[in-house]
Formats: structure tokens, C-alpha cells, sequence
């Protein structure tokens, strides 16, 4: 047997592994994939109806959404957060309860089922790994100008999530105050005063411009497995190596 066989056929076991045949049983549209386990998902919003889309879990904990909510839509490998903002959710940063799985004919959203165990495992592993090294990782607030009016939103990056946010601003040469992604807000909106923007919530100093406690130059919390910008490619395979 070819090892390209051997691989493939451990990469379909990894999958069906990830959870108890009952746990999964009463979800729509499961399929179980080379090492990771897809379901069909959505996200309603009150304006625009049901965002359908495609889940998939993965051992590590990465969770990646491929939208389907019209024909032509081509918006794939999507963090939770990306897919909320997406469909027009008018309550986002609440992806947890926003995006759903269909259980038994009902909507039920990712906090109340098992497919966010592995993604949970990783966060604690993650604040372990910290304690352990006796580092709390920290970022302050950063700010993405918009190409439009040229104002400065804050993007705060306490969590995972906001970090990918931020991340993903920044990688947007086009990024505008409509992509903004915590409030629906448009170039018309006031930009923080001078005054306010320098607090970027260093514990060490309230205006601080930069230090070894605020500024972080690449960790788990702040750099993707599943991103494809060089910075991230790089981080990952030194974590590798």
C-alpha cells in the first residue's frame, strides 16, 4: 500500500475520532474529512434573512467556514467571527451565540453543542503554556486607518478573536470604516479625539507608546495557522522547527 494511501486513510480515522458518532448524529449535513469533521452551519440576520454555510472542526482547534449563502459567493476558510460579520449579523463579536447548527431540525448555536470542545481545549492549553513560562501574553489596542476618509478606528486584541479581527483589517489594502467590525459605522462617524487615543491600555503605563509589556512581536494568540501572509508562515514554522 502507497504511503499517499496510508496517509489518506489516517487522515479519514482522525476524523471520525473527533466525536462520538451519538454527539453527531442529529446534525445536519455531517461529513467526516481527511482529519477534520464538517457540519452545516448559519448565521441569521434580522435584515437579511439566513447566511447558510459549512463548517469544518479541526483536532487543533482551528474552526474554518465556507459560506454558501448565494450561488455566486466565493468566501472561504472564514474564522467564526469573519462568517458573523458577513452575513450581516447586526449583534456581532457574539459568534458563539450568533452562529448556529442544525440539532434535530433546530437551530442551536456552537456554545451549546460539542463542536467548540477542541477550540475551548486550545485556549486553556494556550493560558497554560503562558502560566507555565510565567508570561501573561498582552497587546494593546492598535488602530486601522480607513482608505476612504482616512480615519482611525481602535481594534482592541484581548482574545484570539479580536486578534484575527485586527489581523485581518490590516491585511486589507481596501479596508474601510464599513468593514469595522464591532459596530455598523460609516465614514461619517466622529475619530476618537487625540487626547483619547494615546490610552492603549499598557498595564504598564496608561499612555505608553510601546514597551516590552504591550507590544508583542508574534505569538499564538496573535499569529494563524491558517493564514497565508508571510508573517504568519513564518511563525509557524519556526514553532514547528
Amino acid at each position: 500500500m502507497s504511503s499517499s494511501v496510508v496517509e489518506e486513510e489516517e487522515e479519514m480515522q482522525c476524523g471520525s475520532t473527533l466525536f462520538e458518532e451519538e454527539e453527531l448524529q442529529e446534525m445536519s449535513g455531517v461529513n467526516v474529512g481527511g482529519g477534520y469533521v464538517e457540519v452545516m452551519c448559519g448565521c441569521t440576520s434580522h435584515r437579511y434573512g439566513d447566511a447558510v454555510a459549512r463548517l469544518r472542526v479541526f483536532p487543533n482547534g482551528d474552526l474554518e467556514i465556507t459560506c454558501e449563502c448565494t450561488p455566486g459567493c466565493d468566501e472561504d476558510k472564514l474564522t467564526p467571527a469573519a462568517f458573523e460579520k458577513h452575513s450581516g449579523r447586526e449583534t456581532a463579536r457574539k459568534w458563539k451565540n450568533n452562529v448556529w447548527v442544525i440539532i434535530g431540525g433546530e437551530k442551536v448555536p456552537l456554545s451549546k453543542t460539542v463542536l467548540l470542545k477542541y477550540y475551548n481545549e486550545s485556549s486553556k492549553k494556550l493560558n497554560r503554556s503562558n502560566r507555565s513560562q510565567g508570561t501573561k501574553v498582552f497587546h494593546r489596542d492598535e488602530f486601522v486607518g480607513c482608505i476612504e476618509c482616512g480615519k482611525e478606528r481602535r481594534f482592541r486584541l484581548r482574545s484570539r478573536d479580536e486578534c484575527r479581527l485586527h489581523h485581518n483589517a490590516m491585511a486589507d489594502p481596501n479596508w474601510k470604516c464599513s468593514d469595522f467590525p464591532y459596530d455598523k459605522i460609516t465614514c461619517e462617524a466622529e475619530e476618537e479625539r487625540g487626547s483619547r487615543k494615546v490610552y492603549k491600555g499598557c498595564t504598564r503605563s496608561p499612555t505608553c507608546k510601546g514597551c516590552t509589556s504591550c507590544v508583542c512581536f508574534g505569538c499564538e494568540l496573535c499569529r494563524f495557522s491558517d493564514c497565508s501572509c508571510q508573517t504568519c508562515v513564518d511563525f509557524t514554522s519556526n514553532v514547528k522547527a
